[in-house]
């Protein structure tokens, strides 16, 4: 297993329960800490060419489906009071955005959105995808970022993502098989 080219990684099981049984996926928990984490444990265990992140998140300007990422933002770093923009890493100028290729904006942060009127302006919410983009930009590893919209990031967010969690899992599967070409 040492020589594994992609390794996929998802918050929680639920999101994925056929694919929880592939060698090359692997669960972070929920949240910035728990993914970073696990994305540099397993990067440096691994060397993989290739870093993917699937999983659920809310919708503020796209409703369904599958959605391939291409700029992460950070949303829940506030330190404006230091003279430094939301979103932004003190003391590391330009750290506010990653981006990754083609695709929508992805904001993350370690809250559950219901709110969709967010201080910063993006298409998804969720809690992982920022964290992974980052340590996968520091090791220098390609990082592939697809997202399911599970629910609206409102007030019924928690009831409807319960309902939708792994109604995504076709998605990846086929996006991940597609690119390896069946």
């Amino acid at each position: 297993m040492n020589n594994i080219k992609d390794i996929i990684l998802i918050a929680l099981e639920q999101e994925a329960p056929e694919m929880a049984t592939w060698e090359n996926v692997f669960f972070t928990g929920v949240g910035k800490v728990n993914a970073s984490m696990t994305a540099a444990k397993l990067i440096e265990r691994y060397k993989p060419e290739r870093v993917w992140n699937f999983g659920t998140a809310g919708g503020i300007t796209l409703h369904n489906g599958i959605h391939q990422v291409g700029k992460v933002v950070q949303r829940d770093m506030k330190c404006t009071q230091l003279g430094i923009e939301l979103g932004e890493t003190p003391f590391e100028p330009n750290s506010r955005t990653i981006v990754i290729g083609e695709g929508i904006s992805c904001s993350t942060g370690d809250d559950f959105v219901i709110n969709p009127k967010l201080a910063i302006p993006t298409d998804i919410v969720e809690m992982e995808a920022y964290a992974i983009a980052k340590v996968c930009k520091n090791e220098v590893v390609k990082f592939y970022c697809y997202k399911y919209i599970s629910d609206t990031a409102d007030e019924e967010a928690g009831s409807t993502w319960a309902e939708n969690v792994a109604n995504g899992e076709e998605h990846f599967i086929k996006t991940y098989k597609d690119y390896h070409g069946g």
